[in-house]
């Protein structure tokens, strides 16, 4: 299978695979990887958002409200974006309406795949070896900053496309590129990220524990996918 990287939203239209593919949404600090772990903990659904006027409307349906903003919990919100405080909670049948800053706007953008699949370190095995069976050429796109580059992003992208093994042919530079940076990054990624713009802001917010979780590998063995505007599993 062709396997193209996406650095950010932005660039999404500009993908040269254009015709029957998956896309992997990855934002994984933290809104990926506070999806994987919210299902980890027993959540049903989560409907991705890209407004917050949009996300209040689904607390008269009975949803609990996820919001964060610049990596703070919004406001009247039930949750922010952690991964650590979803395994810490029971979360089993709740249904999340759920807003972040740019992981939801990501997934959302890939929304016209085949499959759009939520992709972080948590769930790197069930999700390529999901990937693997259907056979589709893939779009793996990084949420980045607020549509500008990140490498915490493109690490993932590039151990995804490493963990495809010879099923995977890195599609362009951009893919090649997250390969050689992730391998780059042995023995330890998360200290390859240590002074990366999005680390530094949540360490400044007290999320040490949300960074280091985040890092870890096939803590989450799912794969959530969107159907019909909600993710599931």
């Amino acid at each position: 299978m062709k396997v193209e990287v996406s650095l950010s939203p932005a660039l999404y239209p500009y993908r040269t695979l254009t015709e029957r593919h998956s896309t992997v949404a990855i934002d994984v600090l933290r809104a990926t990887t506070a999806i994987c772990a919210a299902f980890q903990a027993g959540c049903s659904k989560i409907v991705p958002l890209d407004t917050l006027e949009e996300l209040r409307t689904y607390r008269d349906a009975g949803f609990a409200l996820a919001a964060e903003r610049g990596g703070r919990k919004v406001e009247g919100a039930e949750y922010g974006n952690s991964p650590t405080e979803y395994l810490r909670t029971d979360m089993q049948g709740l249904r999340l309406a759920y807003s972040t800053t740019n992981g939801t706007r990501c997934i959302l953008a890939a929304s016209d795949a085949v499959h759009t699949y939520v992709g972080a370190f948590a769930n790197l095995g069930a999700l390529a070896a999901r990937l693997a069976d259907e056979n589709l050429d893939v779009v793996l796109l990084c949420s980045g900053w607020e549509n500008n580059f990140c490498i915490e992003d493109t690490l993932v992208a590039g151990a995804l496309i490493e963990r495809l093994g010879a099923k995977a042919e890195p599609w362009g530079d951009a893919a090649r590129m997250a390969l050689a940076l992730w391998r780059a990054a042995q023995p330890s990624p998360l200290a390859y990220c240590d002074q990366c713009t999005h680390v530094a802001r949540l360490r400044a917010f007290g999320a040490e524990a949300d960074v280091n979780f985040a890092f870890q590998t096939d803590t989450c063995p799912l794969v959530p996918v969107l159907v019909g505007g909600q993710i599931v599993l």
